[in-house]
């Protein structure tokens, strides 16, 4: 049920005029017994009228949404990349899960499981669009790059092509195969600010060579958020004869998006990101005619000739997977064009206020094409790690150093139950800082 105690921290942030709204439809909520997404459901259905866009700097409905969501008043979180805090009625879904399945013992491991997981994935790939048999649930974005980077069938003096600001995780399995089967790898470097897509485009481009066999890139780049032009990349590099792998940790339920559209080969992600799933749950996504080309992370199913050949996980925590679906219900009452566009405006309401201030450097590009929640700043003769220490100490604001790969600055990630009183805190610090 909703607890008035969770929003206390909240109000604090509210207009008097703000307070009385939202204390008014909070209790109206509590007091007709309304479970919080049957509350969530009743708030969106009340702005029905207003366009995502619009709806993106309303605050008053924005302030509805927060008290989904219990978070700790000790500081204001701006480090929501990590791990997106998952909303109360989910998590009490996934404590449900927990009992069932402890209820239920081996019962429920060796009967419905694998059909759970199944209708699961089917409704991950439809929102993801691509195809049930295409996509399998893992534990996670490296688990996923990780299984097509080491199952791929590599020989002496072939090639991959990748990103210094790629996730580290990956480059590592790279280093490791060029250490195991003779693997060439090619590292670009990308602009933090870009001035087209051609620009990011021909930089994949050049460094494809006649024994290229694999590109992988970000979709948004986790240390700077900007987006890359994907279907431009895929298209060049099949031209060339190259499949692409493609890292969405960050994009997949941030922005929208449909993979078949993409023309990628295979797609990764975590679904404890901007999904808000409880840890322990990802996908990966295999483009059917590559499916029996990959040798699988984890030996099982020998005969098996679908996609979950490669999908062995052992005994691991089914409840997490069955929260998914959960989660997956909250994104789309709350609707993804309106989390999409409200994420956009709480970046650039802030990046927009210190852009062109003396110190500051902004390493995100200003264009809403090329970001949308995510962006990294630092400030001129400052240490990212000073910075972040400096920002949580004195003004109570959480966030975390990006030093290396070409970034120097910290990465500000807002959420939905992120407010603007807050992001007033983050830039006045900014200001402080950076006038010192």
């Amino acid at each position: 049920m909703f607890n008035p105690g969770h929003v206390v921290f909240f109000i604090s942030y509210l207009t008097p005029m703000n307070k009385r709204t939202f204390l008014k439809s909070s209790l109206a909520w509590a007091a007709a017994g309304l479970m919080p997404f049957d509350a969530l459901a009743h708030w969106v259905q009340k702005y029905e009228h207003e366009s995502a866009q619009t709806l993106a700097s309303n605050e008053e409905f924005w302030e509805g949404v927060r008290q989904e969501y219990r978070l700790k008043p000790d500081y204001i979180n701006l480090e929501n990349g990590y791990y997106n805090f998952i909303p109360q009625k989910t998590l009490e879904r996934y404590v449900e899960h927990v009992r069932e399945v402890n209820y239920q013992g081996s019962y429920y491991m060796r009967t419905v499981q694998t059909e759970n997981k199944r209708k699961i994935a089917a409704q991950l790939a439809a929102l993801a669009g691509c195809l049930p048999e295409e996509l399998i649930i893992t534990r996670n974005t490296t688990e996923s790059l990780d299984t097509i980077i080491s199952g791929f069938d590599w020989k002496a003096g072939d090639e991959a092509v990748m990103a210094q600001q790629d996730y580290g995780a990956m480059l590592d399995m790279f280093k490791q195969v060029a250490k195991r089967h003779g693997v060439v790898n090619r590292v670009i470097s990308l602009p933090n600010l870009p001035d087209s897509d051609d620009e990011i485009v021909n930089l994949y481009a050049q460094a494809i060579t006649s024994n290229t066999r694999l590109l992988m890139v970000c979709h948004m780049v986790n240390i700077t958020g900007q987006i890359l032009p994907v279907r431009k990349i895929c298209d060049m590099a099949h031209r060339k004869g190259v499949q692409v792998l493609v890292d969405g940790a960050h994009a997949f339920a941030h922005i929208q998006y449909k993979i078949a559209e993409l023309n990628c080969d295979y797609y990764g992600t975590s679904l404890h990101k901007w999904l808000s799933v409880p840890l322990g749950a990802g996908f990966l996504y295999v483009r059917k005619e590559h499916v029996n080309r990959i040798w699988p992370l984890l030996a099982d199913q020998e005969n098996e000739t679908t996609l979950a050949r490669l999908n062995h996980t052992g005994t691991h925590p089914v409840h997490t997977d069955l929260t998914i679906a959960d989660a997956i219900d909250f994104y789309q009452t709350l609707g993804p064009a309106r989390k999409e566009e409200r994420l956009r405006y709480l970046q650039t309401y802030w990046s927009s206020r210190v852009r062109s201030l003396p110190r500051i450097q902004l390493n995100t590009p200003a264009e809403t094409t090329r970001a949308c929640g995510i962006a990294n700043v630092g400030v001129e003769g400052i240490k990212p790690s000073v910075l972040a220490e400096t920002l949580l100490k004195q003004y109570k604001i959480f966030t975390v150093a990006i030093d290396g790969a070409g970034v120097h600055g910290c990465r500000i990630t807002p959420n939905v139950y992120t407010s603007t009183q807050e992001l007033d805190v983050f830039v006045s610090a900014l200001k402080e800082i950076s006038s010192h």
